[in-house]
């Protein structure tokens, strides 16, 4: 993406997209700091609850805090989700359905099982079938943050979460080394959300022109 004018105070920066120029509105800038702020909520969540785990001896009711902080976590996701700009607007949609399975199995989990919800998931590995979907779409944000901006952190995490949710699911893991991946994906999650706060606005919204060419072509695949 390249620019191909120089800006004035009375015109807004035209971009050079693959398919045509474009230019960022006011909106598109708004998107992109609601999907950073979700990201931030999600990951100050975690790591505040994967610290919770950590010390959980010496605070009273742990699992009720990990729990209402995973409700916030589950929140700051999804409006991450909601305003993350993908090109492909299938996988955008998937990521979006593997969000709500997540939520609505934690629901499920929350609501028959008597012990907090965190206790339950712990203690009953199958339940990752279901909130890990949740898991699922958030590990799709790493990956597409991979891709596009070739952050470390994010192709850690991006094979990191994976492994933790498969190792517990089929008891592979250690409890020790889960515990230490926990704690690696807390750490890496806050580096990550403290680098995109401070990431020029543009590369996040990405080439507008794209989007409008394949609005164009899924316009014409139904005959519009």
């Amino acid at each position: 993406m390249t620019l191909s004018a120089n800006p004035t105070p009375a015109q807004p920066t035209v971009y050079q997209g693959q398919f045509g120029e474009f230019t960022i509105e006011a909106h598109d800038r708004r998107e992109v700091l609601i999907y950073r702020s979700g990201l931030m909520v999600a990951a100050i969540t975690f790591a505040v609850a994967v610290a919770i785990v950590w010390r959980s001896p010496s605070l009273p009711h742990p699992w009720i805090w990990v729990s209402g902080l995973y409700s916030l976590f589950c929140l700051g996701l999804g409006v991450s989700l909601w305003t993350i700009h993908i090109y492909m607007k299938p996988l955008h949609r998937a990521l979006q359905v593997f969000w709500a399975i997540g939520v609505i199995a934690a629901i499920a989990i929350a609501h028959f099982d008597p012990r907090p919800f965190v206790v339950t998931v712990y203690q009953q590995p199958a339940t990752i079938w279901g909130v890990g979907f949740l898991f699922a779409a958030l590990t799709g944000i790493y990956f597409k943050e991979a891709v596009c901006f070739n952050r470390l952190e994010t192709k850690f995490l991006t094979l990191l979460v994976p492994v933790l949710l498969l190792g517990h699911l089929t008891g592979l893991l250690p409890t020790a080394i889960e515990r230490g991946l926990l704690a690696g994906w807390a750490v890496c999650f806050l580096i990550f959300a403290l680098r995109k706060a401070v990431q020029p606005i543009p590369p996040d919204i990405g080439d507008k022109s794209v989007f409008a060419y394949l609005r164009e072509q899924g316009r014409g695949e139904k005959g519009v």
